[in-house]
């Protein structure tokens, strides 16, 4: 069970390294009936393995470029500077299938006879393997039928069909498609090209540690610490460190495998090959529930230590590796990365140094992208989930926003659900420059007798408690008066308290469900303006900096159509400085309000109709108790958050109501 055995960021696993080799971990040939083979050597087909300098030859001339790409390394400057060290990505997501998968295929595929490539080859794959083998059988003209689990990612489905594999899709696992696959192969008489575990497989991979090492700048090499791989059947790891450790052994290399798919490293630490009942399929090209024989000897020989990540830390990879080069990675072509991050982060003596990351693929389901950028915030300690206990009463809510939020943090998240008689839970995420701060908003929480706790580590609770937070009000009694409204938020600061405030504790929030969405938003707004026409520019721009979305040359050019005699009225103005600066009627209409409070001389009444494009707005669900002849205050209330912060209210419609009423009444 990978539960079975855990370990800490940046910690290495223990390698046993004098265990006897068991006959399971003996690397035959798939379908090999030759009685020679049987024996404690193992495979007599590729005798070579066991020279020395048999590996290291046959990566010097692996045929892989008939079809790969000789991938750039990257510096991933933010990150780089982040760590005070050199981070270097290996860009195996810019193959021509998105994947370094190709390298090994091709190489395998190139031994074959003519007469084995005239009947074809079959292979079982959840994807990546898949369009390798695609594309060299292409490349060759040799017919190629895949096997691929019912589960595999669409995208891997449509691609390995572009390049002209036969695709057949069996059992929901990669293991029964491999289960089908090679009995396929011994009844059709084809040849079975293993994902990882062949070495002519592994020498192909193996030219990435070539490429490493010939493209590292003077400098780099110099300081090469250490190189990141990530793990599933192993093959990847196996053949970097066959090239790097018989050219330069100084250099680490180290394996990364997700926590909860991590066959290689226990079986690294008892000596022989594990088979896992189960494996977390997030990091779906890495899901393997045993590692190669083949893998597994050259990793217990050569590898210095696997390290293991959740998936947190993985998304968290993904989005550094976007903000860097954007581009998308899987989640298995981000683990090696997710390692590398955690191995510096916990040994900050280590500075100055070089380390490079394997990208080994982008193949990734774009439905999946929600759930990563989910994750990715928790994993790289920019936003942390939190549980608080607030009590029933009417605007303890408002109270609570108050305290847990000062200029530093800001609310990403939050998810209530009123209770009248008893205390109410808020399950809500609050962004952070440091981590530090943590410390200090649990503090202030405590003192204001609001229990909390982090629960950011756990990841269960980060992919579904979320969807379950909220439920019925008070067992089976209805909430009166409880109306239910659709409300967009403006992404920005604050956000949320600025809603409480209008509207609590005058009116009861008996449901609110927010998530940051980073979604846009196009809509016509009506508002009614008093405006300044003689102002100190001076004192605008003062007045205006002090917001996010105001920008500096907005406010400058706002002053000078102020001064400017062609501009006569509010709305020449306005339209003179979106000409100019694309000034949004959110910050014109801010800015110009703020500086009648205090710098007017004139003022004027006026009506702007205008286009308020582009603006970063989130969803969120609002209960509100509204009683009965209160209506008009309560629009009047809404009014005002709708007309200068730029939040948009929509009574939910009958159907819409009904529904949600089934849940929460």
């Amino acid at each position: 069970m990978p539960e079975e055995y855990w370990l800490p960021p940046g910690e290495l696993s223990t390698i046993d390294r004098n265990s006897q080799v068991q006959n399971q971990d003996i690397f035959r040939c798939f379908g090999c009936t030759r009685s020679d083979c049987e024996g404690t050597a193992g495979c007599q087909e590729t005798t070579w393995t066991r020279e020395a300098g048999g590996y290291l030859r046959q990566i010097l001339n692996a045929r892989v470029y008939d079809v790969a790409e000789e991938t750039p390394l990257q510096e991933a400057k933010h990150l780089s500077e982040e760590l005070g060290n050199t981070i270097l990505l290996k860009r195996e997501d810019l193959q021509p299938v998105h994947s370094f998968k190709v390298r090994g295929a091709f190489n395998r595929m190139s031994q074959m006879t003519e007469e084995q490539m005239q009947k074809g080859v079959i292979c079982a794959s959840a994807g990546n393997h898949a369009q390798g083998v695609a594309l060299a059988a292409l490349k060759l003209g040799c017919p190629a039928r895949i096997c691929m689990p019912i589960t595999a990612a669409p995208i891997k489905v449509e691609s390995v069909k572009r390049l002209g594999g036969i695709i057949e899709l069996v059992g929901e696992t990669y293991a029964e498609a491999q289960t089908y696959a090679q009995a396929k192969a011994t009844e059709d008489g084809l040849v079975f090209i293993s994902a990882f575990d062949d070495p002519w497989i592994v020498a192909g991979t193996g030219t990435m540690g070539l490429e490493i090492l010939r493209n590292c700048t003077a400098q780099h090499l110099k300081r090469l610490h250490a190189i990141f791989v990530p793990v599933g059947g192993g093959g990847m790891l196996a053949g970097i460190a066959s090239y790097v450790k018989a050219v330069n052994p100084g250099i680490k290399v180290y394996g990364v495998e997700p926590t909860g798919a991590n066959g290689m490293a226990i079986s690294l630490k008892k000596g022989h090959r594990v088979k896992l009942e189960h494996v977390d399929v997030f990091a779906d090209g890495v899901a393997i529930k045993q590692p190669g024989a083949e893998c597994f000897n050259l990793c217990r020989e050569l590898c210095d230590g696997i390290l293991l990540v959740n998936n947190a830390s993985t998304s968290a990879a993904v989005k550094n590796v976007f903000n860097e080069t954007r581009a998308i990675l899987e989640p298995a072509g981000a683990v090696a990365l997710a390692g590398a991050r955690d191995y510096l982060q916990t040994r900050p003596h280590i500075k100055g140094e070089c380390v490079v990351a394997i990208t080994s693929g982008s193949n990734i389901n774009f439905e999946r992208l929600r759930l990563v950028a989910e994750l990715a915030e928790l994993g790289s300690n920019a936003e942390h989930m939190l549980a608080s206990t607030i009590s029933g009463a009417p605007g303890s809510l408002q109270a609570f926003v108050e305290t847990a939020t000062t200029n530093k943090e800001n609310i990403t998240e939050l998810r209530h659900r009123h209770l009248e008689d008893r205390n109410n839970h808020v399950l809500w995420s609050v962004g952070v420059e440091r981590t530090s701060e943590i410390g200090d908003l649990l503090d202030r929480l405590q003192a204001a007798d609001i229990p909390t706790k982090d629960i950011s580590g756990i990841e269960a609770v980060q992919v579904h408690l979320r969807h379950v937070v909220g439920g019925r009000a008070r067992g089976s009694q209805e909430m009166p008066d409880e109306k239910l409204y659709s409300v967009s938020i403006p992404e920005r600061r604050g956000a949320i308290r600025r809603l409480l405030r209008a509207l609590s504790p005058v009116w009861n929030i008996t449901l609110l469900h927010y998530r940051k969405t980073g979604k846009r938003q196009s809509y016509r707004q009506l508002t009614t303006l008093q405006l300044c026409l003689r102002l100190n520019p001076h004192l605008i721009l003062e007045a205006g900096l002090g917001h996010e979305w105001l920008c500096r040359r907005s406010a400058q050019l706002l002053c000078s159509a102020i001064l400017s005699e062609t501009c006569s009225s509010d709305h020449a103005v306005f339209q003179y400085c979106q000409r100019h600066a694309a000034l949004t009627m959110q910050s014109f209409t801010f800015l110009l309000l703020q500086c009648n409070q205090t710098f007017y001389q004139h003022l004027s009444d006026t009506t702007c109709y205008a286009e308020y494009a582009g603006a970063r707005s989130s969803p969120v669900l609002l209960g509100v108790q509204v009683p009965a002849g209160k209506q008009d205050e309560f629009t009047a209330a809404v009014e005002e958050l709708t007309q200068v912060d730029a939040y948009t209210f929509a009574a939910l419609n009958d159907e819409a109501c009904s529904t949600f009423e089934m849940f929460l009444q």
